[in-house]
Order: C-alpha cells, then sequence, then structure tokens
C-alpha cells in the first residue's frame, strides 16, 4: 500500500497529551505503523557517559502511531491525503484544497 504520510511531511497531531502540536516526521517505521515527529511524544531518557557523549537526562522524540497523525495542507490545517494519477505518476494530493502535495 501506498504511503501516505513520508519522512519530511508536516504534520499535526490529532489525540494524546500532544493534540494539535505540529512538527515534521524524521523517521517512519511502516511495519510497526509509527512516526517520530520532532518535538512530539518527547520522553527523559537517561543515559550512561561515553567517550563520544556527555550522558544525563537527555530529551527524544518516541515514535507515535500513524493514526494519530494528520497532514498540514497549505492552510496549516489537517488534512486527509488521497492518491490520483497524473500521467504516469502516482502523486499525493490534499483532499481538502485538491492541491499536490
Amino acid at each position: 500500500m501506498a504511503a501516505k504520510l513520508k519522512k519530511g511531511d508536516t504534520v499535526v497531531v490529532l489525540t494524546g497529551k500532544d493534540k494539535g502540536k505540529q512538527g515534521e516526521i524524521t523517521a517512519v517505521m511502516p511495519k510497526e505503523n509509527k512516526a517520530i515527529v520532532d518535538g512530539v511524544n518527547v520522553a527523559i531518557r537517561h543515559t550512561k557517559q561515553s567517550a563520544a557523549s556527555q550522558g544525563g537526562r537527555l530529551p527524544k522524540a518516541m515514535p507515535i502511531d500513524l493514526s494519530n497523525l494528520a497532514i498540514v495542507d497549505k492552510n496549516g490545517k489537517a488534512t486527509r491525503v488521497g492518491f490520483r494519477m497524473e500521467g504516469d505518476k502516482k502523486v499525493r494530493y490534499a483532499k481538502s484544497t485538491g492541491e499536490a502535495i
């Protein structure tokens, strides 16, 4: 199945403790149906000091389920994603505005 959300997309969180927050997708895990979004679902991780890093209490963005995310259109509102054929290419578009994403 084609991916509705991809790395680099700006999304808004629909449910949960971070509802309404916007961020950019940094990683997508299709097998787990999750994505990592900058500034969303941040947890504190205690890391041990090593030669490469300082260690301590570091904030880390944790994965969030794809069903809790919606892509942001040009107006800044959450929208659904559709697919259409333009020539011989499959193109994603915002259902609210009809524009390609």
